[in-house]
């Protein structure tokens, strides 16, 4: 399939899309110094709205008149999964996770502190888009990998001077 972005058009390596990005990263064009704007306030927004959605939860559980016990119990849940969705999404925009098991794992804990992957997405997409740094690592030694094999393979080794004796 050809390339319509100009971007590992001879058959090299192809850079990774990101999620609302694409592979506009790679030339930072194609708009997307708005899609970082657009994704900030987004994730922003979502992350306010989610507090609402909490604090409306919570409110809900003093009309039910629960107690206190288990209102420091949610806010002490809400907390601790946040704060591990926000640390493991924020490593997992600089580098792959070492065990994908055991993050696969996680998945449950980060959707209850969906809050912390939100801020962390918010607070990451006023740098760069979220995980560009680490795909850009990737693509740019991909690049470099590429070249090296087929500026290496330019020459006829048949042609070669230095011919190592045939064995008997």
């Amino acid at each position: 399939m050809p390339s319509t972005d100009g971007i590992g058009g001879d058959g090299g390596p192809r850079p990774e899309p990101i999620r609302f990005f694409g592979t506009t990263w790679v030339a930072r064009g194609g708009g997307y110094a708005l899609r970082r704007v657009a994704v900030s306030a987004g994730s922003l927004a979502a992350a306010v709205g989610a507090c609402f959605l909490l604090r409306f939860a919570f409110e809900g559980l003093e009309i039910a008149k629960a107690g206190s016990f288990v209102g420091v119990l949610v806010i002490v849940m809400f907390a601790v999964c946040s704060a591990i969705a926000f640390r493991k999404t924020w490593e997992g925009f600089v580098r792959r996770p070492a065990d994908p098991v055991g993050d696969e794992s996680l998945r449950s804990l980060k959707m209850i502190g969906f809050i912390g992957s939100l801020t962390a997405y918010f607070l990451r997409s006023l740098a760069e888009a979220p995980g560009e740094g680490l795909r850009r690592g990737e693509y740019e030694t991909a690049v470099t990998r590429y070249e090296r094999r087929r500026t290496a393979r330019t020459r006829n080794p048949a042609t070669r001077k230095g011919k190592r004796p045939k064995r008997k």
